[in-house]
């Protein structure tokens, strides 16, 4: 399951409420080691590095991008990017034991690139093939595979030990990755631009809200990014005990507004 960006909006501001209820138990001139982030040095160095590039280089044009590009093309363009990542989501669905789901992603792959126009619309939705998100990070989750250390790469953003596996998964199933052997680099690196600038006017919103709302952005975005992950390995369905957590009860709340809707 796919957590949209206004479900992560949610799920930052309820992680900015319970930063601030614990916020007296940080040290005036630290901060507390988290066992799930043993390498807190080195990941807010590049956090704090890669930010920088992104306000100074890329958060101005994405600005443009957002004001300027009408919302239908804006639509159309993130269809296309993800129409060529879903590869990666039909392999996993298959690697995770979801053999019927998997049949269904591929099947919503072919429609799309085809009467889709190669992704642009989203023609399979419509016929009531249902989009998923899966990736090698979920299905190493769910087949045991711990989290281990929180880990946050430069550009790339938040990961995991275990998460950081999909990497070169998703560049090896990606379409681009191919079309840039037969179309070049001429027509590579300009898809390549527009696809960063897709993926970042997608989060234009959420980060925002960080922002604006958290004391510490560093802390915010790990457990942002922890507790989805916890989520998605588990497609919705938590173990008990984690249902008094009111970061995942918040994206609950939110997934069951959008059936809703």
């Amino acid at each position: 399951m796919a957590i949209r960006c206004n479900q992560l909006g949610v799920l930052f501001s309820i992680i900015f409420m319970i930063l601030v209820s614990g916020c007296s138990s940080v040290p005036k001139n630290g901060y507390e080691r988290d066992e799930a982030d043993p390498h807190e040095e080195i990941n807010r160095v590049s956090y704090n590095f890669t930010d920088s590039v992104d306000r100074m280089l890329l958060e101005p044009v994405v600005d443009v991008y957002v004001d300027y590009v009408p919302v239908g093309t804006q639509r159309s363009i993130g269809n296309f990017y993800d129409n060529l990542a879903y590869p990666n989501v039909m392999l996993n669905a298959f690697l995770q034991g979801k053999i019927s789901q998997g049949f269904s992603d591929s099947l919503r792959f072919i429609v799309n690139s085809t009467v889709g126009l190669f992704g642009l619309f989203d023609m399979a939705t419509h016929m009531g093939l249902e989009k998923n998100d899966e990736d090698f990070g979920q299905t190493l989750g769910v087949w045991g595979v711990d989290t281990n250390s929180y880990v946050f790469i430069p550009f790339l953003g938040p990961s995991s030990d275990r998460d950081a596996a999909d990497i070169p998964v998703s560049v090896a199933t990606n379409v681009l990755f191919y079309a840039g052997y037969v179309a070049g680099a001429a027509v590579l690196a300009p898809l390549t631009a527009l696809g960063a600038i897709d993926k970042r006017a997608r989060m234009a919103g959420p980060m925002k809200i960080r922002d604006q709302a958290a004391l510490d952005p560093y802390l915010f975005v790990r457990e942002a990014y922890l507790q989805q992950r916890e989520y998605l390995v588990h497609d919705g369905e938590l173990p008990p005990e984690t249902y008094d957590d009111p970061i995942i009860d918040g994206i609950l709340q939110q997934n069951k507004l959008d059936e809703i809707r």
